[in-house]
């Protein structure tokens, strides 16, 4: 494993720490938007989950595909604005668990954006993630940045679509 951690430390009478350039104007920039993590290793669910909070959005945790699937089709639709699923998991991989998620004809499934999250970044892994469903593919170690720029994909999506709990086609 790799891990990268950004310390921002101020020094006794220094000037305050310049704040990196992916957080620029973007704490809490998603405040409201729900997703649902599934990652069954818990410290990077700990720090995926804290990264979610740190730009704003409200997290919901899972440990395997099995527990996803429950999750996503226990709601109804546009509950989450997100799902990103991690692909090598017990019980069902978020390969398989994207799979039932979208083969369960719930409204709009095919709607709700599935992002992949691993360690597998190859040209095939990527493309393994879409033919089972997913939207998208993000490489660990996850940055804050990436997570960032998946949420404004994904807002950017619903604004233009008038869907999902936020937008509506009246609007």
């Amino acid at each position: 494993s790799e891990f990268q951690v950004t310390l921002c430390l101020t020094k006794c009478g220094a000037p305050a720490p310049i704040t990196p350039p992916e957080m620029t104007g973007e704490r809490n920039a998603f405040a409201g938007i729900r997703v649902l993590l599934a990652e069954d290793n818990e410290l990077n669910r700990q720090i995926a989950v804290e990264m979610l909070e740190i730009l704003g959005a409200e997290v919901e945790t899972v440990e395997n595909g099995r527990e996803a699937v429950e999750a996503v089709c226990a709601h109804p639709a546009f509950y989450y604005d997100m799902v990103f699923m991690d692909v090598q998991m017990p019980v069902l991989n978020g390969y398989e668990a994207t799979g039932q998620i979208r083969a369960s004809k719930l409204e709009a499934i095919e709607e709700l954006p599935i992002i992949a999250m691993t360690a597998d970044a190859f040209a095939e892994d990527v493309k393994q993630a879409r033919l089972s469903g997913m939207n998208g593919h993000l490489a660990k170690p996850i940055s804050i940045g990436k997570l960032q720029s998946a949420l404004s994909d994904c807002i950017a999506w619903k604004k233009k679509n008038g869907r999902g709990r936020f937008f509506s086609p009246e609007k």
